[in-house]
């Protein structure tokens, strides 16, 4: 028997017996909490997973299986120009679904193969920073303004950053470039119009499915128009798919038109659109797990459900902890949760120097897993936080952890290490110190 083990066992059931027994049940403001955890993760279940997540999984497969990593990595290798390699490496991120730790392995393979320091430090940043999910999520939870800062702050960072870690560290820089490093040539399995086809088709099925409704008294307008036939639209897009699944990834066309036919009819019959998607996502997950014609194909589902295996719960997770601790806020409704707003408007509230570099600290030591920092900021701005230390916590976090600081210091070391992450601070800071301020 193992004494540690034991002891280990002994203090958990130890804890949870005095949580148990002390719960304070009585309380109105747990008694809130709980609900309001509860009434958040329900919202988030029926708005968010079937319409929202799992077509965003089924992108970022696309991008792990029919996207070679070298055809990424040719683009800011030691040899490319300089304006090539930032603007590839500052917006790869947005069709990335990866968090902070995730992109290390990407970022330690370009580092070591030559790439150079500014532009793989950009696509360190950018990678978790504007990946397609968080952004799509920020946009849609947090607000189209929200979601626009961060796309132009993280893509700003990346070029920032990189370029400031190459400026400082230019002796390395030059030795490298003197070395001549090249990325090997990987050739790609079709024509690179036809995977971007396919990509998009799946993205533009996503951004409709998902519009959002117009506000309170809008009845017209493009935005109304398009919100009043987005499913129409959807389904047009649909039809792409059906090609690109066919003609492109070659799979039966007879089973392709089956699931269509059979979403199609579920389309018209069912009164809640999450039926058809639903049908439609197990269908083309059925069909590409048992093509025989194409690995690829399979490969593609597979790495989407391993996208869903490390997200869902960890989204799951924080989706509890965030309604829980700060409440739940959605179409109008605010349910409080265990912590005080005045504790978080004292800390992170408004916009001065100390609460924008309070929420970049913070974010930078936490660990957000993917999309698990939006329902998170959500509870902290009903709770008082200020837009501007929401945007500066967006920036930071995403791209920054302690997990995060100590692989990047096995690769770089300790001194570009820091320099990164005191750069991140201070760029988050400002940033949200000018958001704040508009």
């Amino acid at each position: 028997m193992e004494v540690k083990k034991e002891i280990k066992i002994l203090l958990w059931i130890s804890v949870v017996f005095v949580f148990a027994y002390f719960m304070p049940i009585e309380s109105e403001r747990f008694s809130s909490a709980i609900y309001a955890m509860l009434d958040l993760t329900k919202w988030y279940a029926q708005e968010h997973v079937v319409l929202c997540l799992l077509p965003a999984f089924f992108i970022a497969g696309v991008i792990a299986v029919f996207v070679s990593q070298g055809a990424v990595m040719k683009y800011f290798g030691a040899n490319a120009k300089k304006w090539l390699a930032y603007t590839v490496a500052s917006v790869s991120g947005t069709i990335l679904a990866v968090c902070s730790c995730t992109i290390l392995p990407l970022f330690s393979s370009i580092h070591k193969r030559g790439a150079g320091l500014g532009p793989a430090v950009a696509f360190l940043y950018s990678g978790p920073a504007i990946n397609i999910l968080a952004i799509i999520l920020t946009a849609r939870i947090l607000g189209f303004e929200m979601g626009v800062a961060r796309i132009i702050g993280a893509v700003v960072f990346a070029v920032v950053i990189g370029s400031a870690m190459s400026l400082i560290y230019r002796k390395e820089e030059r030795a490298k470039r003197e070395e001549q490093i090249n990325f090997p040539n990987m050739p790609e399995k079709r024509p690179m119009w036809q995977t971007a086809f396919h990509f998009f088709t799946l993205v533009l099925i996503l951004v409709f499915a998902n519009w959002g409704k117009p506000g309170e008294g809008v009845t017209s307008g493009a935005w109304y128009w398009i919100w009043s036939n987005k499913w129409y639209i959807t389904s047009f897009f649909g039809l792409f798919l059906m090609f690109s699944l066919i003609y492109i990834l070659k799979l039966n066309w007879k089973h392709v038109s089956l699931v269509a036919l059979v979403t199609g009819i579920l389309g018209f019959i069912s009164s809640s659109p999450l039926v058809p998607m639903l049908v439609a996502i197990a269908g083309l997950s059925i069909i590409t797990l048992f093509d025989k014609k194409e690995p690829e194909n399979k490969e593609w589902t597979l790495s989407t459900w391993d996208f869903a295996k490390q997200i869902l719960p960890l989204l799951a997770i924080g989706v509890l902890i965030a309604g829980f601790l700060l409440g739940s806020t959605h179409d109008n409704t605010v349910i409080a949760g265990i912590i005080p707003n005045e504790w978080v408007s004292n800390l992170v509230g408004g916009n001065s120097v100390f609460s924008n570099f309070f929420a970049s600290i913070v974010g930078a030591f936490m660990y957000f897993a993917t999309l698990t920092e939006v329902p998170i900021l959500q509870g902290l701005m009903a709770a008082g936080m200020g837009k501007g230390p929401a945007l500066a916590l967006l920036l930071a976090g995403p791209s920054l952890s302690l997990p995060n600081m100590l692989v990047i210091r096995g690769v770089m070391g300790t001194q570009k290490t820091l320099v990164y992450v005191l750069l991140v601070v201070v760029m988050a800071t400002v940033s949200g110190l000018i958001f704040g301020a508009i």
